[in-house]
This record gives C-alpha cells, sequence and structure tokens, in this order.
C-alpha cells in the first residue's frame, strides 16, 4: 500500500504555517519533502510532528539555527545541550512568572477593593519571591 502524502498546502493549512515558511524551513534543513507531485511538494504525514516540535521550540526562543541543531544532536553534543539547560531555567521563570500573573487576573476578577493596587491579595501574586508584600 502507497504510502499518503501531503501536499505542502494541506500541510500549511493543517499546522497554519504559510507554505513560505514551510520552503524556509526546508532550506534551512529542518524539514524535508517526501517529493512532488506536479510542481506542488508533498510531504510525509509525520512533518506534522516535526513542525509541532519546531513551533514549540520557536516559541520557546530558540532560532531557527539552534533547532536545526537540536533536531540532528547527539549525547555528545556538550554545548548544545548545556544551552538546553540553560534555556529549560530560562522557561522555568517565565512560567513562574506567567503564574503570578495568571493568579493575579484570576483574582483581580473577582476582588472587591475599591482600587485593585491596594488589595495585599493582588499585589502579592505580583512580589518578588525576595521581597513579599506584607499581609
Amino acid at each position: 500500500m502507497a504510502e499518503t502524502l501531503l501536499d505542502i498546502a494541506e500541510v500549511a493549512d493543517r499546522c497554519g504555517l504559510a507554505p513560505s515558511a514551510l520552503r524556509f524551513y526546508e532550506k534551512k534543513g529542518l524539514i524535508a519533502p517526501a517529493g512532488r507531485n506536479g510542481l506542488r511538494r508533498t510531504y510525509r504525514p509525520d512533518v506534522l510532528d516535526r513542525l509541532a516540535l519546531i513551533s514549540c521550540a520557536r516559541s520557546a526562543g530558540f532560532t531557527v539555527a539552534e533547532i536545526a541543531r537540536f533536531l540532528v544532536a547527539t549525547p555528545g553534543d556538550t554545548e548544545l545541550r548545556a544551552r538546553m539547560a540553560v534555556k529549560a531555567r530560562e522557561l522555568e521563570d517565565d512560567i513562574a512568572r506567567l503564574t503570578r500573573m495568571r493568579d493575579g487576573l484570576r483574582h483581580a476578577a473577582a476582588c472587591d477593593h475599591e482600587r485593585l493596587v491596594e488589595c495585599p491579595d493582588f499585589m502579592r501574586t505580583f512580589a518578588s519571591p525576595a521581597q513579599p508584600v506584607p499581609r
């Protein structure tokens, strides 16, 4: 049975990227087409998983060059793995900051203080862990 291939337009539609972005990723070596159907590139379905990984890495702040290295990394790539560990710590900080923001917004949606900035519970959500807001 022949493998089902996806046309570039279908891949673009399914992953929310422009076909030009797919061609760019191909040029940078992040993805590879399976062939062509006429003039149109075709891809194996697993390209969608690869594109999801690329999108996630881009959202995390990795450059295209870093992603290209990441996709071919081996256990011996110590410099890249060190960069990944730094990025993981940065993401932990971002997650903590965004969690505080989410919690503050949830509180603000129900808070009955005249001014939110006078609400100690609201302000506590934004306090630096090193300098907590007094109760």
